[in-house]
């Protein structure tokens, strides 16, 4: 793999320490060894009597989007694995202006965790969600209806983390998944398209929505519609950011307030990277400025990988034709509040 279109750490393989935001691992490794489900650790909990009406199953969904469809409405989609924030309400805005109907699923995927991340201890509050889905208003629009399986709805054959013992059926998008985050986590987007698929399936949107802080998961799931044939139109809206520039994400909840000024750093390399590449088109330079101003706060070990992107085939570059430019992407492991390290991810386009 050319140095020139990529840095990658030597310790991107990553160790069981470094992927998990604590040191609790009991429930993971019992997970892990005994090859049980995962219901527990990825269970949604019953809520309290909520203000927007919450559906449970495929067949309560696919009953409320007949009504929509009789009624001649639109309905936008937008997937979350819930710990919402203003990333998140941004998405429901925009699928708030642009249809009739918006529905929000609430799922936190085993499928895309491996044995050694942090499906256990994913930042989840069930009730904080719904109040904020709640509040979101506009054009005389609201919130209609959050879909919140559980896990036997969505894997009714079960889903042991690790993918040897999975059974089932399966949807993996080759060639846009194995770069990237593939790379470090190997079946996180077989996970994400297969949860995508059975969300398409079972809710039939005119439109889904994504933020393009996960770009390449946004760049997946596009070729997944296209090529299985999925009716419904994929609008990517541009990352939400703290007031220093961190990319927002659920994973934030893992950070001390010095880390999250520390991290300002990841944006900032980034906008350096647009500034380099208007002096010079090589990937190599680019990549040598990022890497450069992210080490200003963090150690170079902790860079996983930097890399320039083509848009549409993330086939690693070289060079960045101007009309056409690219993806420049990132992922760094930080300090977190209980003495680990959790992983940051970020882009930007040329």
């Amino acid at each position: 793999m050319a140095l020139r279109s990529r840095w990658q750490s030597n310790r991107s393989i990553l160790r069981l320490f470094d992927l998990l935001p604590s040191y609790n691992l009991s429930p993971l490794l019992y997970t892990a060894r005994h090859n049980c489900t995962v219901a527990a650790a990825a269970e949604v909990p019953e809520s309290r009597k909520s203000p927007i009406q919450i559906l449970r199953t495929a067949a309560e969904v696919r009953s409320w989007r007949r009504e929509q469809l009789a009624k001649g409405l639109t309905v936008g989609l937008v997937p979350t694995m819930g710990a919402l924030h203003a990333g998140h309400m941004r998405l429901v805005q925009s699928s708030m202006r642009m249809n009739d109907a918006t529905m929000v699923s609430i799922f936190v995927n085993p499928a895309q965790f491996a044995p050694t991340e942090d499906l256990a201890s994913y930042p989840r509050d069930f009730d904080a969600d719904i109040e904020q889905l709640a509040a979101q208003e506009g054009d005389n629009r609201q919130v209609d209806v959050v879909f919140a399986p559980h896990v036997e709805e969505m894997y009714p054959n079960g889903i042991p983390l690790n993918i040897a013992d999975q059974k089932g059926a399966f949807v993996s998008v080759h060639g846009l998944s194995e770069q990237l985050e593939g790379s470090i986590r190997p079946q996180f987007f077989r996970g994400v398209a297969t949860v995508v698929s059975k969300l398409l399936n079972i809710v039939t949107p005119e439109r889904v929505y994504f933020g393009q802080k996960d770009i390449q998961q946004t760049v997946v799931v596009k070729r997944l519609v296209q090529d299985l044939c999925y009716g419904s139109v994929v609008h990517v809206v541009p990352t939400s950011r703290d007031a220093n520039g961190l990319a927002l994400s659920s994973r934030n909840a893992y950070l001390t307030e010095q880390t999250r000024e520390d991290a300002a750093v990841i944006y900032k390399a980034l906008q350096n990277a647009v500034m380099a590449y208007r002096q010079n088109t090589s990937a190599e330079k680019i990549i040598e400025t990022v890497v450069s101003t992210i080490t200003e706060n963090f150690n170079k070990d902790d860079i996983e990988y930097v890399c320039v992107n083509d848009k549409d085939t993330l086939e690693e570059l070289e060079t960045v034709h101007p009309l056409k430019g690219a993806i420049v992407s990132l992922a760094v492991r930080v300090p977190n509040k209980f003495g680990g390290k959790t992983r940051l991810i970020d882009n930007i386009l040329l």
